[in-house]
């Protein structure tokens, strides 16, 4: 018993420790004008539902979950964002040359029609990322049709 006191103590001074390390966060107000959005004069709907359940992990400003201000949840998910941005930064897209935007429309509606994207770990916790059959339609035709027009 007096092994499990100790070692419940060591962790939860090291939870508590870890808490004085916090993480950089993905916030910035600025309006891109290389943003997605305005590049391709996004329908409404469309942007809206992009918005939703991509631009948390794919655009430089992230609306963060109350978790993520404890450690080690923040550091998930600060390693997440830098991994959505480096494969995809939406806020960015205008900077992109055209075969990578090509290359990027090929992935985004591969992995949209794979069920891939949202994630289901990010699905989870927010529900209304999730796409339903029919906006996976129009999203994969719009990102066709844009694809097309390169």
């Amino acid at each position: 018993m007096k092994v499990f006191k100790t070692i419940a103590w060591i962790l939860l001074i090291a939870f508590v420790g870890i808490q004085f390390f916090p993480t950089d966060r993905n916030q910035n107000e600025a309006v891109y004008v290389s943003d997605f959005m305005r590049v391709n004069n996004v329908p409404p709907v469309i942007q809206n539902k992009i918005e939703v359940s991509c631009y948390d992990c794919h655009s430089n400003n992230t609306k963060y979950p109350w978790y993520n201000r404890i450690q080690p949840a923040a550091w998930f998910l600060e390693d997440h964002i830098k991994e959505g941005k480096d494969e995809l930064n939406f806020n960015e897209w205008g900077n992109y040359s055209d075969r990578r935007k090509n290359s990027k429309l090929r992935s985004i509606i591969s992995q949209i029609e794979d069920d891939e994207m949202p994630l289901d770990s990010y699905t989870l916790i927010h529900r209304d990322a999730k796409f339903s059959e029919s906006e996976k339609k129009e999203i994969i035709k719009y990102m066709t049709q844009l694809k097309n027009n390169l």
